[in-house]
């Protein structure tokens, strides 16, 4: 049993408990939903989420997606605040993520300076 990860506002996560399938705007943008791997999920988090609240991490097990999952290099691999080797492969998702596969959600917190750690959550 694997699992892969997504952060997200509770907003966009009621919008797809209402629709019945979670599609971001990055799925119509860039063609696939971005996901981490428990490892890669903190500088995640701290380079492009950081100080924002309202926020949880969907825990999707990968063996019940059923759209294609695909390990690849980062999107913004040169973004100023996100340390990714040049090797790193990140989970994309190409298409909506369905439902049945998330199996649990968790309430996602910075610290008081804006800074998530796994005791965040």
């Amino acid at each position: 049993m694997s699992h892969i990860y997504h952060i997200c506002t509770r907003a966009a996560w009621q919008k797809a408990l209402e629709n019945s399938e979670y599609r971001p705007e990055s799925l119509e943008r860039e063609g696939f939903i971005h996901f981490s791997e428990r490892h890669e999920l903190l500088n995640v988090a701290n380079a492009f989420y950081r100080g924002q609240g309202d926020l949880v991490v969907l825990i999707v097990e990968t063996e019940r997606l059923k759209a294609e999952l695909c390990y690849e290099p980062p999107l913004h691999p040169r973004h100023v605040d996100f340390p990714v080797s040049n090797t790193a492969l990140f989970p994309h998702l190409y298409g909506a993520l369905n439902l049945d596969a998330v199996i649990d959600t968790i309430e996602f917190i910075p610290d008081k300076n804006g800074w998530f750690s796994f005791s965040s959550f």
